[in-house]
């Protein structure tokens, strides 16, 4: 049997969440983040789907050299930034820029001899307690960049939300007054709104946005799905039924026997498992679309297949389409199901998946 599950990706809606940005955002450029594989969608399929954007931004040097090595000319700014001198080096190579996060990269900077400058984005710990210079070390490594050689005058100052994908949380706008009275005076282009900021707070959108999970169709908030947002879904994952089989009330299916069934009633089973990225933790009751009907996960997820109730299709039958998240099902509900964030389940789609472009 050829394999089933494929993920079929839809470039237009892409293109057309990106709009979106453009549209809540229109004053500022757009930094398209597409680390992680493009979130699970593809690094270069993505990148060159969303060639409308101003810029790229990636987590690892790995990701930012395969975009240079497919031919991608557009800014690239390396989230993670840099460890080591040799690692700088090679930025500066191949002109990536490079956020600062740490006093010690300063002085790498400031150590090393470069041919060229390099761009970079000064990031500021304003409550996310990740990456970023404390505000009490602000002035200081700025001024200590403005004077290094290695360094553009055109630097960008950044921060990042920890709780902006809750509209009512009042740390938001904490944090946003934190870097605005720490860099007050300074006279450089900011970026701090993530995909939730960009949607609910005008004030933080500067310069430079920086949307990642919007632009794959997903809700950034902790509550409501994309539509919600005027988003349309990139990814659908979908796969077959494979089987369809009629057990007798108290039958046990699957690992564990979990799960029995009520009266007489057809299964069926369908080709997708947490071998190809369906979570585990899915439970009993996740809807599953077959042929455009609701119907529920039953007992546990295998690494291959899932069982689905389908006593409310009766006529289904092998060879069915079964679409597990995408068009028609939010991925933002299946994640609820499994107890896990959407951005989970986008990225861990495992290479046996067959990926399309639609």
């Amino acid at each position: 049997m050829t394999c089933a599950a494929k993920a079929s990706i839809n470039l237009k809606a892409l293109q057309y969440n990106l709009q979106r940005v453009r549209e809540s955002a229109g004053n500022s450029d757009v930094i398209a983040v597409i680390k992680a594989n493009g979130y699970g969608h593809g690094l270069l399929r993505v990148a060159q789907a969303l060639a409308n954007s101003d810029a790229f931004a990636v987590a690892k040097t790995e990701e930012a050299l395969a975009l240079r090595e497919a031919g991608i000319t557009k800014p690239i700014l390396l989230l993670e930034g840099f460890t080591d001198g040799p690692e700088l080096a090679l930025l500066q190579q191949h002109a990536i820029d490079t956020v600062v996060h740490h006093p010690e990269q300063i002085t790498l900077l400031e150590q090393a001899r470069l041919p060229q400058p390099l761009k970079v984005w000064l990031k500021v710990d304003t409550g996310m307690h990740r990456l970023g210079i404390g505000i009490d070390q602000f002035d200081t490594c700025f001024s200590r960049l403005q004077a290094c050689n290695n360094v553009m005058p055109s630097m960008v100052i950044m921060s990042h939300f920890a709780n902006a994908d809750d509209r009512s949380d009042p740390r938001t706008f904490t944090q946003l007054k934190r870097f605005f009275n720490a860099t007050k005076g300074c006279d450089l282009p900011f970026s701090l709104a993530n995909s939730a900021a960009i949607l609910s707070c005008d004030e933080s959108h500067g310069a430079w946005v920086r949307p990642g999970i919007m632009l794959y169709g997903v809700s950034p908030f902790i509550k409501g799905v994309a539509s919600d947002e005027g988003l349309q879904p990139v990814m659908t994952l979908s796969s077959k039924l494979i089987a369809v089989n009629h057990y007798k009330k108290g039958s046990a299916l699957g690992y564990g026997g979990s799960w029995r069934c009520p009266e007489d009633m057809p299964v069926g089973v369908v080709a997708i498992g947490y071998g190809d990225g369906y979570p585990r933790a899915a439970s009993a009751g996740t809807p599953v679309l077959i042929n455009g009907v609701r119907v529920p996960l039953i007992g546990r997820v295998s690494m291959d297949m899932i069982n689905v109730d389908l006593r409310a299709l009766p006529a289904a039958k092998i060879g069915d389409s079964a679409i597990l998240w995408g068009e028609g099902l939010a991925v933002e509900e299946i994640a609820e199901c499994a107890q896990t964030i959407p951005y989970e389940l986008l990225c861990r789609v495992t290479q046996r998946v067959k990926f399309i472009e639609v």
